[in-house]
């Protein structure tokens, strides 16, 4: 494994309700598992942009929110606009900054400028799966991207930072219902460089472009996976689509 990079930290977007949320979570999530950061220098300090991490379990969003938060980070998640309009869960997501968005089938986001904007103007750094549901491959390598990560940093002008991480299937498994308490898991997690888009700006948010550019985050992904797991990715990334699966919803 590589070595672990020393954690910076800043906490300056940690609004209370962040702090709430955190001093219920947090205690759990660190009996849970210990966390090692590698390039814990490469996720921005300040500003806006997005996180994509690899999806292998149902408990992958609150490891990355842990991640992030202890790197001085608030994670704001894209969150299905029907949720804001249930009593309390409606009221924490506003307050905490949560980013709503419609869905059409499997496309995520019926109105991605809109989750552009608000990303941009308030400096927010939110996570979007690429792969948007947990992967089918079944050595939980990345399967084929979607292309909201990639739309919505070309939109928003701001950096896309990959991040893989393992580890989080010893503490639920895919599809688990079950969480795995002891012995304490570790959870290995390295963040990669910005996704260069030089390339594709000015192009046009056109499908070509866009599974270009999610093509090459997806790569990134894989590629700091490979450094973590120590062993080859399959040559070419899992297509549900070859193997009759769904690419939304749960699949075993």
């Amino acid at each position: 494994m590589p070595e672990p990079t020393k954690v910076e930290r800043h906490r300056s977007e940690k609004i209370p309700i962040f702090r709430l949320l955190a001093g219920l979570l947090i205690p759990l999530m660190e009996v849970l598992a210990r966390y090692v950061i590698i390039d814990a220098d490469k996720m921005p300090k300040h500003g806006a942009f997005i996180c994509a991490p690899n999806h292998y379990s149902e408990i992958d969003p609150v490891v990355v929110g842990r991640v992030m938060y202890k790197l001085g980070r608030a994670p704001r998640y894209l969150t299905k606009a029907s949720l804001f309009k249930v009593p309390v869960v409606g009221w924490f997501l506003r307050t905490s900054g949560q980013i709503p968005v419609e869905r059409v089938g499997a496309v995520r986001g019926s109105d991605p400028l809109a989750a552009a904007k608000k990303l941009a103007r308030e400096g927010l750094a939110v996570v979007v799966y690429p792969e948007g549901s947990l992967t089918r491959d079944p050595d939980l390598w990345p399967m084929r991207g979607k292309t909201g990560a990639v739309r919505l940093a070309l939109q928003a002008g701001v950096p896309l930072i990959p991040v893989a991480h393992w580890g989080t299937q010893l503490v639920m498994p895919r599809y688990g219902k079950k969480i795995s308490f002891f012995p304490r898991k570790t959870i290995w997690v390295k963040i990669g460089d910005p996704v260069d888009l030089s390339a594709f700006a000015g192009r046009g948010l056109d499908p070509k472009t866009l599974h270009e550019a999610t093509a090459l985050l997806m790569a990134a992904i894989t590629e700091l996976l490979v450094e973590l797991r120590g062993e080859p990715a399959p040559v070419e990334p899992w297509d549900p689509s070859k193997h009759d699966q769904s690419e939304i919803g749960r699949f075993e």
